[in-house]
């Protein structure tokens, strides 16, 4: 049995960003406060977090998509607070946002962590984002019940745990583009990469540039250059005389 578990540590190179929802300032400062406060806590360096803060909470999935595809950045940490009202309007912002966030993370096999609060009331969200004065220094601290600061926890966790991880071997061809399958697909079945030279039926119903052929090569037949490189020269000089007409 293997078992893979990550560590609340300092994370690599790369960058944080935390996206800090301004609806409920009130609140989702202390959550960046516990959040920054547990980051540094952990030797995160000050040019390696980046705050951005955003209108509300149903804006955050948005920065963390912007973000999460730079390969630098090592985590997303979305906060803020939504708090029930007369109506059912937050109910379908906690929804939209949690599984935008899932969808993100899943898309770009990175840590985005939801931190957003979901209270019934302004009394539960300042249970929940706690803080605590040091007496020594008069520095804030992350307390027991601020989720910012176990959002940090959690995004510094899933970044060492990914350290861990063995890499996990795909099948390339479930990563090329459906418009390049759907390109060789029509290749292959009009005959054009058959093994006799001499039988070039169907190849004049598909007109592909040469980059076409290039990239079909280099992902689908490697053993074949030769063979699509004759057959490209053939659709340039086809393309000549057709301009000349």
């Amino acid at each position: 049995m293997q078992e893979y578990s990550g560590k609340v540590c300092q994370p690599p190179e790369g960058y944080i960003v935390i996206v800090v929802a301004r609806f409920n300032k009130s609140i989702s400062q202390r959550l960046l406060d516990g959040a920054l406060a547990k980051l540094r806590q952990h030797n995160v360096r000050e040019q390696d977090i980046r705050v951005v803060w955003v209108s509300g909470a149903y804006e955050t999935p948005f920065i963390a998509n912007y973000f999460a595809k730079d390969p630098d950045c090592l985590a997303v940490i979305c906060l803020g607070a939504i708090i029930k009202g007369e109506t059912s309007h937050d109910q379908h912002i906690s929804r939209a946002v949690s599984m935008a966030l899932w969808e993100i993370a899943s898309k770009t096999e990175k840590p985005v962590i939801f931190g957003v609060l979901t209270c019934d009331n302004i009394e539960q969200a300042k249970a929940r984002s706690g803080v605590i004065e040091s007496v020594k220094d008069k520095s804030i601290n992350p307390a027991p019940g601020n989720k910012g600061a176990e959002a940090a926890e959690a995004a510094l966790e899933m970044i060492d745990l990914l350290t861990e991880l063995p890499l996990v071997k795909s099948d390339s061809l479930l990563a090329i583009p459906g418009m390049i399958l759907q390109m060789a697909n029509s290749l292959f079945s009009s005959g054009i990469f058959d093994d006799d030279d001499d039988d070039d039926d169907g190849y004049h119903e598909h007109e592909y540039s040469n980059e076409d052929y290039s990239t079909v090569r280099r992902i689908f037949v490697p053993h074949q250059t030769k063979r699509v490189k004759k057959i490209a020269k053939k659709n340039t000089k086809k393309q000549t005389k057709n301009k000349k007409k």
